[in-house]
């Protein structure tokens, strides 16, 4: 990193938490340093909360849901709160990717593009939320007024992760603002900043004191109140399975609706008569785009044999002369890891696939101080390594013969690593992608168009590409099948998660049934 750019208006607040209307501090009064992963630099200082700050934000929820303050707003109004939201968001686009880099080490030119992404989505949001009139049932009876209404959920606690932390924080408040819901937002504790300045806007803008509430905070601390309490009627998490599968049991006990996100291991299928150039380029992309802590991320390559070598030596060269680097450093093509935590599971995980039986063809390794922010040549696991990097930097790492089974290919590494894996046939393919407990995303490569369509309808998982690898669109549905989760974000069926369908029956022309004759009344037993 060549300059700090970081954000300095979280640390000037009373606090960072946000309840019912106002900034104050945790009840505790604790806080935490954020530093940033690409240089251990300290870029804010916020409130550090526990399970009473979470329960003062569900009671502030609650007595906004039920008063009507937000929900009673006819939705073409709050469709045009959330069109004023995107527009906040253009004109402080800088300030907000200067604070999401600087939580996340991510590099600024991506950080920007999240931000346009995350105007975009509740552009489209708000668009929407006017268009959600119901549906008219036919009862086949003209004297019967039967229509389905939508209806907000409630009260929604939604917990976000830290690879992209204020994208999928909009994710879940731009539908649930949509809907007409309350919320509590607990953002990653490693990386809070633009959930801060996202509650800053939506205040500036007006909203409602109660709506939007964020608390922050080690998930152990104030994460459980968020699942467990009957205040709370729905839970969005977006995160890791053994996370998503303690919340989901939390939230069983008062039976609320549950939206879970959590996580892929996705197979990137490459046909032989693919577009090699094209397919390497994104078989790169896919695998070490934020250095790999992406949930969609291509970290399965599933490679024609007749082309495997072929192409592995391709990827193999082009992963060993990616650049690492900081937000600010203009020549980088990905950056560090979130946590030195992290760093070592991400390690620990390539060590295991090592001893199981793997060959590391490239990486395997943390990153040395000169391999930072340089082109590196044909690393190999022995060179010698020098001084450690500052920040949490992990060499791109291509794992090859493996076989079923490894734990480099069930485990989720969430790390710059991708693992080679080939096939003869059709029915391999299928086979080996859907290989899997998870089953959130997948591509295939291929100029035969048949055999595209009749791949993409036999992979179990809930995107799949042809011939691209991670674009996302708005107005399209995301999520998984299998232990990816439950649930869908964005398009309609990401509105519909913060909706309650309800059905509304009314007769214009009630009459007496007659079921019942008008019996002679029995003696009460009072009168015998």
């Amino acid at each position: 990193m060549t300059e700090n750019k970081s954000l300095g208006t979280v640390s000037s607040k009373a606090g960072s938490m946000f309840i019912n209307g106002a900034w104050a501090p945790a009840a505790a009064g604790d806080t935490r340093e954020i530093a940033c992963p690409a240089d251990g630099q300290v870029v804010a200082t916020v409130s550090e909360g526990t399970a009473e700050d979470s329960e003062r934000a569900i009671a502030a929820a609650r007595a906004s849901f039920d008063s009507g303050v937000w929900s009673s707003v006819p939705a073409p109004q709050r469709g045009d709160f959330l069109l004023k939201v995107a527009s906040r968001l253009r004109e402080r686009k800088e300030e907000f990717a200067r604070a999401e880099s600087a939580d996340t080490g991510k590099r600024i030119f991506e950080s920007r593009l999240d931000m346009d992404d995350i105007a975009a989505c509740f552009e489209y949001f708000g668009r929407l939320s006017g268009q959600q009139a119901g549906r008219i049932v036919d009862a086949s009876d003209n004297n019967v007024l039967s229509r389905i209404v939508y209806e907000p959920v409630g009260v929604c606690s939604m917990i976000t992760p830290w690879n992209y932390p204020l994208l999928q924080a909009a994710w879940k408040i731009a539908p649930a603002l949509a809907a007409g819901c309350s919320f509590i937002l607990k953002p990653a504790e490693l990386t809070p900043s633009t959930a801060i300045l996202m509650l800053d806007v939506l205040d500036e803008l007006g909203l409602p004191a109660g709506v939007g509430n964020l608390v922050t905070g080690a998930g152990a601390a104030v994460g459980p109140p968020l699942s467990s309490h009957p205040d709370v009627d729905m839970v969005s998490f977006t995160g890791g399975l053994v996370t998503g599968r303690g919340i989901a049991a939390s939230a069983a006990g008062t039976v609320k609706k549950v939206a879970l996100e959590l996580g892929g291991k996705n197979p990137n299928v490459i046909f032989a008569d693919a577009d090699f150039d094209a397919a390497v380029d994104n078989a790169l992309n896919g695998a070490f785009v934020h250095s790999g802590q992406v949930c969609s991320a291509g970290a399965r390559l599933v490679v024609e044999e007749s082309i495997a070598e072929d192409f592995v030596n391709e990827l193999v060269r082009r992963a060993n002369g990616i650049r690492l680097g900081g937000p600010y450093d203009e020549q980088a093509e990905t950056g560090p890891l979130i946590s030195a935590a992290h760093l070592e599971k991400v390690d620990a995980y390539v060590r295991k696939g090592r001893e199981e039986g793997a060959r590391i063809r490239c990486g395997g390794r943390p990153a040395t101080a000169a391999e930072v922010g340089a082109t590196r040549g044909a690393a190999t696991p022995n060179d010698p390594q020098g001084p450690k990097a500052v920040g949490h930097y992990y060499l791109p790492t291509v794992i090859d013969q493996v076989t079923a089974g490894m734990s480099v290919l069930v485990d989720e590494a969430f790390g710059p690593t991708i693992t080679v894996e080939t096939f003869r046939t059709e029915e391999e393919a299928v086979a080996i992608g859907n290989d899997t407990i998870y089953g959130l995303a997948g591509a295939v490569w291929t100029q035969d168009a048949g055999k595209a369509q009749r791949m993409a309808s036999r992979l179990r998982h809930g995107t799949i590409w042809i011939n691209d690898f991670h674009p996302y669109l708005p107005q399209a549905e995301w999520g998984g099948f299998g232990q990816s989760g439950v649930g869908r974000e964005l398009g309609p069926t990401g509105l519909g998660e913060y909706q309650e369908a309800k059905h509304v029956y009314q007769n214009l022309d009630p009459q007496v049934t007659g079921w019942f004759a008008d019996h002679q009344a029995r003696p009460t037993q009072e009168e015998n």
